[in-house]
């Protein structure tokens, strides 16, 4: 969807978080675009030795229903469409939203709870569950919760929802390998440019580091 952003002040943040779930073995699409191994030259070396680590054939769900995974990677793919660039789908940011959504309980209400709102909402309007609806319906619906001077009454928790998923969506794929990739020309590289190079110098693995939510 157009109009979609991210903030900079939110770049560390979303740096930390993903950096911390980039140590999660079970990913098969989604990967940390920053590799520690070109922070330093002296530590190219050593990474170059090491195997890469195994990719997991299929993805297998951490916290959402097989149901409500299919809803989420749906959404993710409304909200970064494949075009003449990837998108969502290819970079595995369901994937990535499933496992942040896992690691924080608070997380789990306000998605659980909007995945259902989302569905008993296209019902009211369309008379289908969402993944049912044409991409038209879809998008008509994710427009009116995304755009403050499209905000209708009674829509406050969809508009809430959206603005999560919306921001999770960001951050999976603003911080995964592809996302990089397509970063040549949105401003949002030169953030990741200029970022300073990972401070755990003695804990390259993020071993026990906390994300700050």
């Amino acid at each position: 969807m157009a109009g979609q952003s991210i903030e900079r002040r939110d770049v560390l943040r979303i740096l930390t978080l993903a950096a911390a779930a980039s140590q999660f073995p079970g990913f098969k699409d989604w990967a940390f675009a920053h590799d520690h191994s070109s922070d330093e030259p002296h530590l190219h070396a050593i990474h170059q030795k090491q195997a890469a680590p195994a990719r997991a054939e299929t993805y297998k769900p951490q916290f959402f229903t097989p149901e409500e995974y299919l809803l989420v990677a749906h959404l993710t793919e409304l909200i970064i469409p494949t075009d003449d660039t990837p998108g969502a789908r290819e970079a595995g940011v369901s994937e990535f939203i499933d496992f942040m959504a896992a690691s924080d309980p608070q997380l789990q209400p306000p998605f659980r709870r909007g995945l259902t709102w989302m569905n008993a909402h296209a019902i009211k309007l369309h008379g289908a569950r969402f993944m049912n609806l044409s991409r038209e319906q879809a998008i008509e619906i994710l427009s009116n919760l995304a755009y403050k001077n499209r905000h209708r009454l009674g829509e406050e928790d969809g508009q809430a929802f959206f603005s999560l998923i919306r921001e999770y969506t960001l951050m999976g794929f603003y911080t995964s390998r592809l996302g990089m990739q397509v970063l040549d020309a949105p401003s949002l590289k030169q953030y990741y440019t200029d970022s300073p190079a990972c401070p755990h110098v003695d804990n390259r693995e993020h071993r026990d580091l906390k994300p700050k939510y």
